[in-house]
Formats: structure tokens, C-alpha cells, sequence
């Protein structure tokens, strides 16, 4: 009974914190972009590929959660786009207050969209609100069809489901059919894209679908701000 109380004060006040993160978000224009999944689904591999495509047309952030090192922030900010590292420690997931407290290492002035990526776990993730207009789940395929039953959270909660690593499937027995059965039984709303980082396909149709989702939100804003 403790714990369950004490769970619930730590998301409440999540909650209020992801509430001003959104305000922030909003007053500045900044669109945001949650990247989850469980270790080595590839999601470093996608915001490379993702950024590779967008660079040019819109400026980007990068916060990267991890429990240790620096590594995936190196590779980020290898391709020339502002990346700053939280390293949790022992814990599974960023919160609001970390990605808050983040911010303070960007000119937020000069951002369009902010990417997160955020620490690998199939669970907790999912449950830490950070203020961000979109959720993106990066699955690995050969992770197995029955994971979006076993752990529906995540899947649930996230707008887009990149399938990764496609290019595996001959040799990990699993079929593509069953795994997007099996995601879109847990959310029949979720936009799935079967992609490879490895030989790029599917990626194009991503990025053109989280360009409309950019452009959508913009003009929006602009709406609302009129």
C-alpha cells in the first residue's frame, strides 16, 4: 500500500512538471519528440537517419538518456546537431524534471523540434510524462511477435511504431504480419512503419509522415496564436 502511494505521488508530480514543460514547448514553438524502446531496438540508429533527412529543413535538438556513457550522445553530435546527454544512473527512464532541467544547455530560441531519446526499457518510460507533443516506440523485430501483448503498455501509448531492423526477419523466424497484428491489437491507432537503419528502407515513409506531423502542429500554432 506504501509503495502504490508513493508511486502515485512521484507520477502526480510528474504530471505537473510535464504540464509546464508543455507550456514552455508551446511558448517557445519547440514540437517534441519522444523516442522509447528497450535496449538495442536500434533508436540511436533511427535519430541518425531521422536527422539525416530533416537537418536541412528544420533545427534540431537532441537530449539522449542513458544509464551510463556518453556514446550515443557523441554520435548525435557527430552529425553537427546540438546533443546533450542525461546519464540516470540507476534509474529507467527520464522524468520532467531531468528533461527540464536539459533545456538549460540549449539556446531554445534557435530550436524546431527537440528529439529525446530516452532511456532503454520496455516499461517505465512509457509512464513518465515529459510534456512532449509525440510518442515514437522504436520495436526490434527480432525481439518476437508476442512482446506487444506481453508489454502493451509502451505500445499503447505511442502514436508510431517503427518495426526495426526488418532486414533480420528471414532469420529470426518471426513474421511481420503477426507483429503488426499484435501491435495494432493492443492499439488499433498506431501508425507503423517496418524499417531497416541497416539498408534504409521504409525510413523515407517515416520521415514524410513525421514531417506532415511537424507541419501539422505548426499550423496549428499558428492558428491558435492568431
Amino acid at each position: 500500500m506504501h509503495q502504490v502511494t508513493l508511486e502515485s505521488n512521484i507520477l502526480e508530480a510528474n504530471e505537473a512538471l510535464a504540464a509546464e514543460n508543455q507550456i514552455f514547448f508551446n511558448r517557445h514553438n519547440i514540437f517534441v519528440i519522444n523516442f522509447m524502446s528497450a535496449p538495442g531496438a536500434g533508436k540511436t540508429s533511427v535519430l541518425e537517419a531521422t536527422i539525416k533527412r530533416i537537418k536541412s529543413d528544420y533545427r534540431l535538438g537532441v537530449i539522449e538518456g542513458d544509464l551510463m556513457t556518453t556514446l550515443d550522445a557523441d554520435r548525435i553530435a557527430a552529425l553537427g546537431v546540438p546533443a546533450y546527454q542525461i546519464t540516470t544512473g540507476t534509474v529507467c527512464h527520464l522524468d520532467a524534471k531531468m528533461v527540464h532541467h536539459a533545456l538549460h544547455h540549449f539556446k531554445v530560441n534557435d530550436l524546431d523540434l527537440l528529439l529525446i531519446e530516452n532511456v532503454g526499457n520496455l516499461v517505465c518510460p512509457a509512464e513518465f510524462n515529459l510534456g512532449e507533443d509525440l510518442r515514437v516506440m522504436v520495436y526490434s523485430t527480432v525481439e518476437g511477435a508476442e512482446k506487444p501483448k506481453k508489454y502493451p503498455f509502451m505500445f499503447h501509448e505511442s502514436q508510431a511504431v517503427l518495426l526495426n531492423k526488418i532486414d533480420l526477419l528471414p532469420y529470426s523466424g518471426v513474421e511481420l504480419a503477426e507483429l503488426e497484428r499484435n501491435v495494432l491489437e493492443v492499439n488499433p491507432e498506431a501508425k507503423i512503419f517496418p524499417i531497416s537503419c541497416r539498408t534504409q528502407e521504409g525510413l523515407d515513409e517515416w520521415v514524410v509522415w513525421l514531417r506532415n506531423c511537424v507541419e501539422t502542429h505548426k499550423q496549428n500554432a499558428m492558428a491558435n496564436f492568431s
